[in-house]
């Protein structure tokens, strides 16, 4: 059933005004990250973890974690058209516009279940055993891979809409990226404080880089034009950039905390990152190395976002407070 919400459009000097009266300091005048607005995803309690796009249509799905639910956000009027509800804590979320299907990885039941892209009626089911997690999609060969369990990736065919394959893994994975260049996946195993390189093709790992300079290594990116690979820790809270071709730290830089996504914004030679502990941190490019050019405040535990070059926008999900209901704000990157 479709429901309709509301969307409050913001000015800067609101923003402001409301960073301001929270006690932290304001970055909006020259912010590098414009709040644009507010979308109101009414009564959703608890966690929201991770969010996907459909361009065509212009909608931002958001997986409702603590509801049981994944939202359905029309940009273009800025309102939830529909919720598809009956899930089990739905963490990672990938449109296929290759077959128009939603996919939608469940963390208690260890499903990924299929949604048509036009009415979101169920289109199957594949059931991993316990944790599905993130997703990610290799457009050249149509797969899809799933983080699962103890340590596994998932390779689904999305023709046949089968999991055909499993990469077995140390253990279990939280974010990883596909490196375009290349037939690498890069995969973060907090558990064993590694990064595990594997080759998507034939399943074998080809190597294994230990995180010996901090813990907690969740969120990650890749700057393909640079060749760095991008990895927030938290403990302690920092931004580690990589070499991509042997794993060598370049640089580790002071974060905001309790990090849970992370996006290269290659056109500007920027880093965007977002933090339960209520912050925004820019990391700007600076020769061979990167600085944080800004650290905006938003609300504690908003700390998964969508960086979508294709719009130039950053949606950051804030999930419910006291003062304000669960929303996804939007963010115009400057200039």
């Amino acid at each position: 059933m479709s429901i309709y919400r509301t969307m409050s459009v913001c000015a800067f000097i609101s923003a402001a005004v409301l960073l301001l009266a929270s006690g932290r300091p304001s970055a909006q005048t020259a912010s590098p990250l414009q709040l644009e607005a507010k979308i109101r995803l009414g009564k959703i309690s608890g966690r929201i973890d991770h969010m996907a796009i459909d361009l065509a249509r212009r909608r931002l799905f958001v997986a409702e974690l603590g509801n049981d639910s994944v939202g359905v956000v029309d940009l273009a009027t800025g309102t939830v058209v529909q919720t598809i509800s009956g899930l089990a804590e739905p963490q990672g979320v990938a449109f296929v516009p290759a077959i128009d299907t939603l996919f939608v990885a469940n963390a208690r039941d260890g499903s990924v279940r299929l949604f048509q892209g036009q009415d979101y009626a169920s289109a199957g089911r594949i059931d991993l055993g316990s944790d599905a997690d993130n997703i990610r999609i290799d457009v050249a060969t149509g797969r899809l891979f799933v983080g699962y369990g103890d340590g596994a990736l998932a390779v689904i065919d999305t023709n046949s809409r089968k999991k055909i394959a499993d990469i077995p893994l140390k253990a279990h994975p939280e974010s990883f990226q596909l490196d375009r260049s290349s037939t690498r996946i890069f995969i973060n195993l907090p558990r064993i404080q590694a990064i595990a390189v594997v080759d998507r093709l034939t399943g074998q790992e080809q190597a294994n880089w230990p995180m010996r300079d901090a813990a907690g290594n969740f969120p990650m990116a890749l700057d393909d034009k640079a060749g760095h690979l991008l990895v927030v820790f938290r403990d302690p809270a920092k931004l580690g950039v990589y070499s991509t071709t042997d794993g060598r730290l370049l640089a580790l830089l002071d974060s905001c905390g309790d990090a849970d996504d992370l996006f290269a914004d290659t056109k500007r030679g920027r880093v965007y990152v977002s933090c339960g502990d209520g912050y925004l941190d820019i990391f700007s490019s600076q020769g061979n190395g990167y600085a944080r050019s800004a650290h905006i405040a938003t609300v504690p535990g908003a700390r998964t976002s969508l960086f979508v070059p294709e719009l130039d926008r950053l949606f950051l999900a804030v999930r419910e407070t006291a003062e304000e209901g669960a929303a996804i704000w939007q963010f115009r990157p400057t200039p």
